[in-house]
């Protein structure tokens, strides 16, 4: 593989430090947690620097242009989103629209569903969310119960969604549906586009132990869903699901891991034991390298993602292995920082003489959720050793 880039590709990627040196608020790139402008609630700012993104051509890069999009290759987007990891750039508002939902649509939309919805979604002026996990079907989303009776040109919808990200603030949500109660589980489903003022629609909150509050239960009630806003065939929304969640699986957490070794390593240098900094004691920096270790396979496979997608390939089971491994090594990382801190790690995210601000037990009380959500890591390593190892199924 070749690794380095042309010319153009380097003014591209001058063109991205640019932008980010003149737009990032003041401290970002340091690691400020909510360092963002006074007066701006962190849903406006989101918003805000995800217009900013658009405007200057850095969201939909790889996406059509009669939707909106840049027609820009994957080389660049990749570009962009090293660049963004390298000083700790913000994520865009409509971080499910981006990454899942609009994908998904340039793959399976109608026109007519690319041309309404893609723009939106760019611009972050609607914000969507994704209803496939239930009380019942976390994993294993075949198994879900949420029904889409077909009754004249509208589907009417009854069930309940769970760790729904962001349905407070969305006004769409990508939605599966049992349409064929009698199919085979695989079969009998719909992926329907879901309008969140429809009545019938009921939201709760779920806050996690961290305090963030991002996740929802959805409940759903004869919720009437026009049969233009089915994505693919009726009962063949599995197909539909398995492009989302490619997506999902591969969404770029590789790209925080050598950050984040790299802020381990800046806090066993600054921490103290004996007199002497933690990073002197070789057992430490021993285990620091085996995460950089880590961190770097985890890139290179990212690489090997990449350039599926350069030959035009949607993404493939490397999702599954950098899902798997991303998300457990932030939280052997959480895990070995705690150790790192002693004492300090007890004091809560934000609490007054916190080391970073407390930014280590937030990551820490963090970091389980990413191994459960977008398919179990226990599923991953089912999906590994049957897709890529070839491995009977258990």
């Amino acid at each position: 593989m070749d690794l380095s880039f042309s010319p153009e590709e380097e003014r591209f990627r001058a063109r991205v430090r640019k932008f980010l040196d003149e737009n990032l608020p003041s401290g970002w790139a340091q690691g400020g947690v909510g360092a963002r402008p006074e007066g701006m609630t962190q849903l406006e700012f989101l918003r805000d620097w995800q217009r900013r993104l658009y405007a200057n051509g850095f969201l939909g890069m790889a996406w059509p242009k009669e939707y909106g999009g840049q027609g820009a290759s994957q080389i660049e987007m990749a570009i962009y989103n090293e660049e963004s990891a390298r000083v700790r750039a913000p994520g865009a508002l409509n971080a499910i629209g981006l990454s899942m939902v609009g994908p998904t649509l340039v793959a399976h939309g109608t026109t007519e569903q690319k041309e309404r919805f893609l723009p939106k979604i760019l611009s972050a002026e609607e914000i969507w969310c994704q209803g496939y996990s239930e009380p019942n079907s976390g994993s294993d989303v075949a198994s879900l119960a949420t029904r889409a009776e077909l009754k004249g040109d509208e589907f009417v919808v009854n069930g309940q969604k769970v760790w729904t990200t962001l349905a407070h603030i969305s006004q769409w949500c990508m939605l599966l549906a049992r349409t064929d109660p009698d199919a085979p589980k695989h079969r009998g489903i719909s992926c329907l586009l879901v309008d969140m003022k429809t009545p019938g629609i009921a939201i709760s909150p779920l806050i996690q132990m961290t305090g963030a509050r991002h996740f929802n239960q959805v409940f759903l009630e004869d919720v009437r869903v026009p049969i233009a806003n089915i994505v693919g065939e009726k009962n063949q929304g599995w197909q539909v699901a398995l492009t989302t969640l490619a997506y999902e699986r591969s969404s770029g957490q590789e790209r925080i891991m050598t950050n984040r070794v790299r802020e381990l390593a800046q806090l066993a240098m600054r921490l103290t034991r004996n007199g002497h900094p933690l990073a002197d004691d070789a057992q430490v920096r021993q285990t620091i390298a085996q995460f950089a270790a880590a961190a770097a396979a985890i890139r290179y496979t990212g690489f090997r993602q990449l350039t599926r997608q350069l030959k035009g390939k949607p993404p493939g089971p490397e999702g599954s292995m950098m899902k798997l491994c991303s998300t457990e090594l932030a939280l052997k990382i959480a895990l070995y920082a705690m150790e790192l801190l002693g004492p300090y790690s007890q004091m809560e995210f934000g609490a007054p003489f916190a080391v970073d601000k407390g930014k280590w037990s937030f990551r820490m009380l963090a970091a389980r959720g990413p191994t459960i959500y977008a398919g179990t890591n226990q599923i991953q390593h089912n999906i590994i050793g049957e897709r890529v190892l070839g491995l009977p199924k258990g």
